[in-house]
C-alpha cells in the first residue's frame, strides 16, 4: 500500500504528528517495536490501578493551546504534584518552600528563611574563594554552584545525593550549568509546578494516545479523507528496505508498502548507524511491586530518596495519581542507570561534547529531506510532555 508518511514510534510525538497528518487527508502508517502504543507514557491497568510503566508522568503546561488540544482526547483530573523527600529520618516537602525551610530550621517567616540561606551561601562562596586564592567567584562544578545558591544544609540534604544518583557522578565532577538556579518559594506552597494547567488523564495515558491514533476495531480508522494504521511489535530496521545504514530511496518496506516521507522518533545517531559517533544518555530501571493486601503504602504518589547510599531515587505509588480508594496498591522503585547499547535511553546528556555531536548529525540529516526527526531521541533534547506536543504540532504545521 502507498502511504504519505511512515511514523516510526507510537509515542506522544509520533501520535500527535500522525493525527494531524490524517486530519488533512494523509495516509499514515505508524510502527513501534514495542507491543503497545504510547511510548514511555504507557499505562497499564493492574488491580484497578493505572500503572505508569516507564516512570511517573504528570502533565503540566502553561500553553493553553496544548492544554485544549490534549483535552480533546482525555478528561484530566485535578492532580497536583506535591512530592516529598526523605533524608535519613527526616521528611521534607518539595519544591523548596516555606514548609521545607520551617521543617529544616524551625523558622516561620520568609525573612528568617532567606537570612539563613544567604548566610550559608555567603559562607560557602567565601570558603571556595579562599581555597582557590581568588577574589572572584566562578563555580567550577555543580557542587560549587549549588552551594553558592542554597548553602550547605539544603545542598547536603536535598540536592547532593539525589543529583549524584541521577547522573552517576559526584557533584564535583558535574558541570555547573546543570543547575543554573535552584527554585525556592518563600510561601507555604507544595505545588511542584508553576504551570497554569496540571493533571493526569482519567483512565491513563494509553487511552489518550489510542484516541490520537484513531485506534478502534482493527486499528485502522478513516479520519476525514486520511487514515492511520498502527502496527506494534515491528522493528524499523527489519521493516524498511535499507541502503547501507539509511533507508533506500524511494522509501519502501520489505512488505512492499511505500512512503513519501518518514518521521523517525528513535535515536538519531542509531538511525545513521552511529556514523559520526555515539550520543550519550542516562537510563532508568524500574522495580514494580504489587501489594494486594496494602491499601496505602506511603501516603503520596511521589516520594524522593535523597541519600546517595539508597540506590533508588524515588518510589511511586500509582493509585494516588487518580485518587484510588480500592483494595491493594502498586509501587515502583526508580533506579538511575548508566546507558549502554541495547538499554532504553531516557535522558540525553546535553553537555557540550554531546550537543556538538548532535549538531553534526543535524547537518547530516539535511542530506535526507524526506526524513523528519522528532521527539527527545530524534531531537536529542529533554522534553516535558507539553513540549513534545508543541514540537509535534509545530512540525505538523510545516508539513501542511
Amino acid at each position: 500500500m502507498k502511504y504519505d508518511y511512515l511514523v516510526v514510534g507510537a509515542g506522544l510525538f509520533g501520535a500527535v504528528f500522525a493525527h494531524e497528518m490524517a486530519g488533512i487527508g494523509k495516509k499514515v502508517l505508524v510502527i513501534d517495536k514495542r507491543e503497545n502504543v504510547a511510548g514511555n507514557i504507557y499505562t497499564e491497568n493492574k488491580l484497578g490501578i493505572n500503572v505508569h510503566k516507564y516512570g511517573a508522568h504528570i502533565f503540566h503546561t502553561s500553553d493553553k493551546e496544548v492544554w485544549d488540544y490534549v483535552n480533546r482526547f482525555a478528561e484530566f483530573n485535578n492532580y497536583i504534584n506535591s512530592p516529598v523527600a526523605v533524608y535519613k529520618d527526616e521528611l521534607y516537602n518539595l519544591p523548596f518552600n516555606m514548609n521545607t525551610f520551617s521543617k529544616m530550621w524551625g523558622v516561620r517567616t520568609p525573612d528568617e528563611a532567606k537570612a539563613i540561606i544567604q548566610k550559608q551561601a555567603d559562607e560557602e562562596v567565601a570558603r571556595i574563594k579562599k581555597e582557590k586564592g581568588t577574589d572572584e567567584f566562578t563555580p567550577d562544578n555543580l557542587e560549587e554552584q549549588a552551594l553558592s545558591l542554597a548553602g550547605r544544609d539544603i545542598y547536603e540534604k536535598l540536592v547532593k545525593g539525589y543529583t549524584e544518583k541521577q547522573w552517576g557522578r559526584d557533584c564535583t565532577q558535574l558541570p555547573s550549568f546543570i543547575i543554573k538556579r535552584l527554585p525556592m518559594r518563600f510561601i507555604y506552597d507544595n505545588n511542584y509546578f508553576n504551570d497554569r494547567y496540571q493533571g493526569i488523564p482519567i483512565g491513563g495515558y494509553t487511552k489518550m494516545v489510542e484516541k490520537l491514533l484513531l485506534m478502534e476495531g482493527d486499528g485502522e480508522v478513516s479520519f476525514a479523507s486520511g487514515s492511520i494504521k498502527v502496527e506494534t511489535g515491528v522493528d524499523y530496521y527489519d521493516f524498511i528496505k535499507m541502503s547501507g545504514n539509511t533507508p533506500a530511496e524511494p522509501f519502501e518496506s520489505v512488505n512492499g508498502d511505500s512512503f513519501d516521507k518518514i518521521l523517525f522518533t528513535g535515536m538519531i545517531d542509531e538511525f545513521f548507524g552511529y556514523k559520526l559517533g555515539t550520543l550519550e544518555y542516562r537510563s532508568l530501571r524500574f522495580e514494580t511491586q504489587e501489594l494486594p493486601e496494602v491499601d496505602n503504602y506511603q501516603g503520596n504518589a511521589v516520594v524522593n530518596y535523597t541519600e546517595r547510599d539508597i540506590p533508588y531515587t524515588r518510589i511511586i505509588e500509582h493509585k494516588h495519581f487518580e485518587y484510588g480508594q480500592g483494595k491493594g496498591t502498586i509501587i515502583t522503585r526508580e533506579y538511575p542507570a548508566n546507558w549502554k547499547h541495547g538499554d532504553e535511553p531516557y535522558y540525553p546528556m546535553n553537555d557540550e561534547k554531546n550537543n556538538t555531536l548532535y549538531a553534526q548529525y543535524v547537518e547530516l540529516s539535511k542530506e535526507y529531506p524526506g526524513i523528519l526527526f522528532g521527539g527527545r531521541l530524534g531531537q536529542y533534547k529533554y522534553y516535558n510532555m507539553d513540549q513534545v506536543i508543541r514540537a509535534a504540532l509545530d512540525m505538523a504545521s510545516l508539513e501542511k
